[in-house]
């Protein structure tokens, strides 16, 4: 990702590079239009192992016409609590030069209900959307046996 670069007085500063490299072609990208479609494509994607484990952090990224760039792990925590890093969000958002993103945490108590930081997290990320013209379109509890979208809910 980066690499030393020579500067005129001898001093070193390192050269970074963003890519994002996909193999799926732009045509056979799954297109989602709702929260059960994102559910769905989550809990494929998601460790089964670790969805009554521990929590996790998740992002779909998304082009312009909601077809899937990517999914992005975010973070792994433990029973009660995972750190979701906006900065490190928006890296990934940025990279895959996103339009849209999802966010997605499972309870690994199987609670859908969501928790203050949880909605806390949820405005401050979509604020930081504001700023980079990436808009956050739903924030997904799940569990295995159901989910709670924010966007179905009126909170997105």
């Amino acid at each position: 990702m980066e690499s030393p670069c020579k500067v005129q007085n001898g001093m070193q500063v390192s050269e970074v590079e963003l890519v994002y490299k996909s193999k799926v072609k732009a045509s056979e990208r799954p297109q989602v239009s709702t929260s059960k479609e994102v559910y769905k494509l989550f809990k494929q994607y998601w460790d089964e192992n670790k969805m009554e484990f521990v929590e996790q952090f998740k992002i779909l990224l998304l082009n312009r016409s909601n077809r899937v760039l990517g999914i992005y792990e975010i973070s792994t925590g433990g029973l009660a609590g995972t750190i979701a890093d906006p900065k490190i969000v928006f890296i990934a958002a940025l990279k895959a030069a996103a339009s849209y993103i999802i966010l997605a945490h499972n309870h690994p108590s199987g609670n859908l209900k969501p928790s203050t930081p949880d909605k806390q997290l949820t405005q401050k990320i979509k604020d930081g959307g504001k700023l980079l013209d990436i808009e956050v379109i739903d924030h997904l509890i799940i569990s295995t046996e159901g989910y709670y979208s924010f966007a179905d809910e009126g909170w997105m």
